[in-house]
């Protein structure tokens, strides 16, 4: 008996892709946006309320410190983990899952009664954005037409960008106004609406492999199993080293076992990951050349960018006397130009190649972090910190979509998702040791951010530091990033607005979509 022919735009399963004019496919854009806008927020809005959080629960800055890291902290731990999950269990299930963890641990935050009980619950947090940041977007992928998937990609990385760009406002405006606590409590009403949609409307997806294995082209790489021990020791790595850097100003013998320990099970990591089959970061990737390159200049530039937003927020407002909503409308140029210009800065790149861009861009932020030595006591933000900004925003602009592009060039077309999902971990890894090393090598005490005098003397030391930092991402681009072939895999997110990684790239399991581009097609790669 003659079978049916299924249809090219059916899914493997036999249901039919889904079209972005259609109810169902503006219902999953809407989720997907918000669940991804709910962890982009939580990246950049809780810096604007340091300062307030600190004298409400007289917290000092090592306290601060962990507040920002440990959500950094189990997010970069664990997002390549979360990943995996969804693949195995179902994206949709997976992405519920984190979107409610992350409204629970949101309302522990914002019910804490002590920094330490906040540090917990942003730890928490972080579990759930791991959860459900990978998840939004391998809903996409998953669920709609191959003719429609890289406009939907273009409109979540969009959307998920201006929740980005509106972060640090949104926070300022939160604490001068209801309360610090409201940060983290307006998570809670948007996951009430955004889980409910998810259960109604997002059709239920996973693959057994995620990632083509090495027989089919993808150079390994296959999720047939979960790297749970990977993902422990490296997520007790960081945390061990982070604790050494925040704490080391204590002395304690406590520090040096957190120290010796950070390495050793970072150790442990990788030799783990080189003998395991299915390893949550596969060594061999790092054979290519330019991939390992161009994660060192990420590594190089996303520390700077921790480092000089932790800092410059608290030097507005504690030294410069800004609110926190004038501290937070502050950085909306930088983020306005990412949004406005990101693409263009993609499309030039592809003519001219990354090398110039990966080099410029470093310096051009190099330029606008010495440019915020200007910012002291009672300065203009048209004279002082404006100028900063924007050159800041023209190399970040500069340097981040052909950063993402050179990523998926350097790697076989089948490990894009795994080497996009390796560099954003990176990205937030650096930024994670940032934070926790800059006060640390620039004598700030534990009551700095109390002190104006204090605050600003560390201030000024860090900003050479961070400009340091950029300007040996720029070395490290122009002596080794090389045009990539012809042909190369391309980015589908092509507007950013994330100070804190860079996008995330899609990746599809084979065998999801009945019809799929060719591997040349712009714009749509086949996974």
């Amino acid at each position: 008996m003659a079978v049916p022919a299924r249809d090219a735009s059916d899914l493997s399963d036999g249901r039919p892709a889904v079209r972005i004019a259609s109810p169902k496919g503006k219902w999953i854009l809407l989720t997907t946006v918000l669940g991804s806008s709910m962890a982009l927020l939580d990246s950049t809005v809780v810096n604007v309320a340091l300062p307030t959080i600190g004298r409400d629960l007289d917290a000092s800055l090592s306290a601060l410190q962990w507040t920002v890291n440990g959500y950094m902290l189990s997010l970069a731990g664990l997002i390549l983990l979360g990943g995996s999950l969804g693949d195995r269990f179902g994206r949709r299930k997976i992405f519920v899952i984190g979107v409610v963890w992350f409204a629970a641990a949101s309302l522990l935050c914002g019910l804490a009664p002590n920094v330490g009980v906040l540090i917990a619950a942003r730890v928490l947090q972080g579990v759930g954005g791991a959860l459900l940041t990978p998840g939004s977007l391998a809903i996409i992928q998953a669920s709609f037409h191959p003719d429609d998937r890289a406009r939907a990609i273009g409109l979540w990385s969009g959307f998920g960008g201006v929740g980005a760009a509106v972060g640090p406002f949104l926070g300022g405006w939160l604490v001068d106004g209801p309360g610090w606590r409201w940060v983290f409590l307006l998570n809670i009403p948007v996951a009430l609406v955004c889980a409910p949609i998810a259960l109604l409307h997002v059709p239920e997806s996973a693959g057994g492999t995620s990632r083509p294995a090495e027989a089919e082209g993808g150079g390994g790489g296959s999720h047939r199993g979960f790297d749970v021990l990977g993902a422990v020791l490296g997520a007790l790595s960081l945390a061990l080293v982070t604790y050494a850097l925040i704490e080391a100003t204590s002395g304690s013998v406590l520090v040096w076992v957190a120290a010796v320990g950070g390495v050793l099970a970072g150790v442990a990591f990788v030799y783990v990951e080189r003998r395991r089959p299915d390893p949550m970061m596969p060594p061999d990737i790092f054979a290519s050349r330019q991939f390992t390159a161009v994660n060192l200049v990420t590594l190089c530039v996303y520390a700077a960018f921790g480092g000089f937003f932790f800092l410059t927020v608290l030097q507005l407002q504690v030294v410069a006397g800004y609110s926190a909503l004038q501290a937070g409308t502050a950085l909306l140029p930088t983020t306005a130009l990412m949004l406005l210009f990101s693409a263009r800065s993609g499309e030039i790149s592809q003519r001219i190649g990354p090398r110039i861009p990966l080099t410029v861009g470093p310096l051009l932020c190099a330029a606008g972090v010495l440019l915020m030595l200007r910012v002291g006591e009672d300065a203009s933000y048209v004279a002082d910190v404006l100028p900063a900004l924007l050159v800041m925003g023209l190399g970040i602009v500069t340097l981040v979509a052909p950063l993402t592009a050179t990523v998926l060039a350097s790697v076989d077309v089948g490990r894009a998702g795994l080497a996009s999902g390796i560099n954003n971990a990176a990205a937030r890894v650096a930024g994670l040791l940032a934070v926790a090393a800059l006060p640390l090598l620039t004598g700030m005490g534990e009551e700095a951010y109390r002190s104006a005098d204090a605050f600003d003397a560390a201030f000024r030391r860090a900003m050479p530091l961070c400009a340091g930092v950029l300007v040996v991402g720029a070395v490290l681009a122009f002596t080794t990033v090389r045009r990539p072939p012809p042909g190369f895999l391309r980015p589908e997110c092509h507007t950013h607005g994330s100070l804190t990684a860079p996008s995330l790239e899609p990746y599809l399991p084979r065998g999801v979509l009945g019809a799929q581009k060719s591997p040349g097609s712009p714009g749509l790669p086949v996974r």
